[in-house]
């Protein structure tokens, strides 16, 4: 019974906690959990656990939280003692080195957001949404000593909705996860599943999100800069300047009527209702704004309380 074998689990994101939830449930033994340290945050640079560790706790899980993993030799007599049938990882956030590689029967297994080979990488679920995917998915795959370009295993698709973002859809996949990780060490185990090779010539990368990807390009197509917003929330976020400041843009949607004569960069009041002026002649309605070290205001206040002079532009 596979159940009985001993499995190492490796996250750090709340997208791998249903995973790790789910392998508990199912009645696996998870012998360890390896998660990156606790890291610094807020204003007081407080120490926070990941949501992995947290979880790991709660369900009563020894917790291993090495800086490094490809030379260390106490972790490697750890994971040797425990003889794990295999190594489950799901957003470690850390390379797995050959060595852990080799090391389970069943191999090192990864739940990856996406359809693999499309968008191999760190942020899988932001830039499928951000270049207007409607489908994406889950992958499971066998880690090898590239970046996810093992072996699938299993996937899943999924629709993309029109409002999803990338927190909606993170907590989408990681459920669909969840349970596709069970299937996979099943099918593993009965000797169901034919991995296969991923097709190189098809792949794309969906690298680390930089903050510089959150400012908005207003020479792009107002469906282009509504994708990218959806894609890069709660981080980057979209943000512009305005009179020479920071302008964090907090909610916007798309507009279906057309606007006449517009101008990129261009903002549009009309009425109670703000707009700002996109490529190929788009535009898109600014529903929130945060003005730089100010709190969230809606486009009405903000369009009073700067009152604002026809056509100003953004981005200046």
């Amino acid at each position: 019974m596979i159940q009985a074998l001993n499995l190492v689990f490796c996250g750090t994101p709340q997208f791998a906690v249903p995973t790790l939830e789910k392998l508990v449930e199912a009645g696996f033994h998870v012998r360890l959990v390896l998660t990156q340290p606790d890291r610094p945050k807020g204003r007081g640079l407080e120490l926070i656990a990941s949501p992995v560790k947290q979880a790991a706790t709660r369900l009563g899980i020894p917790i291993y939280q090495p800086d490094k993993i490809k030379t260390n030799e106490e972790l490697r007599a750890r994971l040797e003692g425990i003889a794990p049938a295999a190594i489950i990882v799901a957003g470690y956030g850390r390379i797995i080195p050959k060595w852990m590689v080799d090391l389970p029967k069943y191999g090192n297994i990864n739940s990856h957001a996406s359809l693999l080979p499309k968008y191999r990488g760190a942020a899988p679920i932001q830039w499928a949404i951000a270049n207007g995917e409607t489908i994406t998915g889950v992958t499971t795959m066998r880690i090898d000593e590239g970046l996810d370009t093992g072996d699938i295993l299993v996937q899943r698709e999924m629709p993309i909705k029109d409002d999803d973002t990338a927190v909606t859809l993170s907590l989408k996949l990681a459920a669909i996860g969840a349970d596709l990780m069970i299937e996979t060490l099943h099918g593993l185990h009965a000797d169901v599943i034919a991995p296969r090779r991923q097709n190189n010539a098809e792949a794309t990368l969906a690298p680390i999100l930089t903050k510089e990807d959150g400012r908005i390009d207003f020479t792009r197509s107002a469906p282009e800069i509504y994708n990218r917003f959806r894609g890069f929330q709660p981080w980057p976020g979209a943000f512009t300047s305005f009179r020479g400041r920071g302008l964090n843009v907090t909610a916007m949607k798309l507009v279906s009527e057309p606007f006449v004569g517009v101008t990129a960069k261009q903002l549009l009041p009309r009425g109670n209702q703000l707009f700002a002026g996109c490529g190929v002649g788009s535009v898109i309605e600014l529903i929130e704004v945060q003005p730089e070290g100010k709190k969230r205001i809606s486009a009405k206040d903000f369009m009073h309380g700067y009152r604002l002079q026809p056509e100003e532009p953004l981005g200046a």
